[in-house]
């Protein structure tokens, strides 16, 4: 006969979201003996299960798959006395200590300190075309996969500052870079418009929507040709050669589930404090995508982690020091 799993579980670090913010900082509470639970969410693993060759994050002379590269973070947090949870944080309540986090198999559980690692996804184009070729030839991330993309032909989708930004990065590797931009002007900042506009390698298609990413797939392989444009005034379809395509139209903080409980700026991404993981709520941190909104590297995740764990640890080696203190 089974023993029921308890309905009521405690954790000293509970974290929320398993990408390389979570699983780094479960490494690191683990290590310093805290039983870290992790709540790894219906994507565990995050936006790198998503990525095909990942080259830049350190100690890898090859490039790895980025669902490989996750797999051996999970095994390595749970090697280290990690508790790994397929499970989904639900609802959250940060206004009674220990903080109260209810799942969707029905578990609740009660943490001493909570490390959110929810992450961010990028804004797609949702169009016919993009999910076919997502990891070969679409990207949502510029530094991650420009170089791949060394004398080619590229587009970037957007027109702020992180479209304006996309496209003169890759004017390091890219042989041409097309903005495709809804509108007839940029919404970026004045100073990026210049840059964009005078540099030799980028043209602008103005007034124009992606209607098809264009490809080819033969088994295995698949490359993107080209984009279908549409025209926003004339409603005119034309094809434009690509090689590779860059969306940059804005990220999503994975942050709805703790509206109300911390602190957000205007787009859901979590404050913190400076040169910290700690938000408004003492005994709960933020690492990772949820609360970057400039770099979004899985190394810069996964260095936020370990913030977060080493001030997880501070804070419930403080709290254990009063409470002594108070006998």
């Amino acid at each position: 006969m089974t023993t029921p799993i308890p309905t009521t579980q405690t954790a000293q670090i509970l974290i929320i979201g398993a990408g390389p913010a979570g699983y780094t900082a479960a490494i690191y509470a683990a290590r310093a003996n805290r039983q870290p639970v992790v709540l790894q969410g219906m994507q565990p693993g995050g936006q790198l299960t998503i990525t095909s060759d990942v080259e830049n994050f350190p100690g890898f002379a090859e490039p790895v798959q980025g669902p490989w590269l996750m797999e051996q973070m999970s095994a390595q947090a749970a090697h280290v006395g990690t508790k790994l949870e397929a499970d989904t944080a639900s609802r959250v309540d940060f206004n009674q200590y220990p903080f109260v986090i209810e799942t969707d198999s029905g578990v609740t559980w009660h943490a001493h300190v909570v490390i959110i690692c929810t992450g961010a996804q990028a804004r797609w184009l949702n169009v016919a075309g993009e999910q076919e070729f997502r990891g070969y030839g679409v990207s949502a991330c510029a530094t991650c996969d420009g170089f791949f993309f060394r004398g080619k032909d590229v587009a970037v989708v957007g027109g702020g500052n992180s479209a304006l930004e996309e496209a003169l990065f890759l004017t390091n590797f890219a042989k041409t870079v097309t903005l495709v931009h809804r509108r007839d002007s940029f919404r970026g900042e004045k100073v990026l418009h210049q840059r964009v506009m005078n540099h030799p390698k980028i043209r602008v298609r103005w007034n124009s929507v992606v209607d098809e990413v264009l490809g080819t797939i033969q088994g295995s392989l698949r490359s993107v040709t080209g984009l279908r444009l549409k025209d926003t005034v004339t409603g005119a379809l034309s094809d434009m050669p690509a090689d590779g395509v860059f969306v940059a139209i804005g990220h999503d903080p994975a942050t709805a589930l703790f509206h109300g409980q911390v602190q957000t700026d205007k787009e859901g991404y979590i404050l913190t404090k400076p040169d910290s993981t700690a938000t408004n709520i003492p005994g709960v941190f933020a690492a990772g995508d949820v609360k970057d909104r400039v770099f979004r590297q899985a190394v810069t995740a996964a260095g936020m982690g370990c913030m977060a764990a080493l001030e997880a640890e501070h804070f419930l080696a403080m709290r254990e020091s009063d409470s002594s203190a108070a006998v």
